[in-house]
């Protein structure tokens, strides 16, 4: 079982992207939904989760995160819409 999670949040299909860590993926998309986290996620409604990896080791999450971090828009919409190309919600399955 993964203990770390990288994740990628969007405010709708193609709209504004963010990519983070967490060691809870439920709760921590949970605290985006009812916009309990200030800053960037809030300010730009980034609440649905369209893409995520599970990982057992924390610097490889922050490794992967930091990777994503650094690459270009069109590559992050290429991740999502090779397993999600309907930009659906995957909360439920990710719990």
């Amino acid at each position: 079982m993964a203990d770390y999670f990288v994740d990628m949040l969007a405010s709708r299909r193609n709209g504004t992207l963010y990519v983070g860590v967490t060691n809870d993926l439920a709760r921590r998309i949970t605290e985006h939904k009812e916009k309990l986290v200030p800053g960037f996620t809030k300010n730009y409604g980034v609440d649905i989760l369209v893409w995520y990896e599970p990982y057992s080791d924390i610097q490889d999450a922050i490794a992967r995160e930091k990777q994503l971090k650094g690459w270009n828009r069109a590559w992050k919409i290429r991740l999502i819409e090779k397993n999600n190309s309907g930009w659906n919600d995957l909360i439920t399955s990710a719990l």
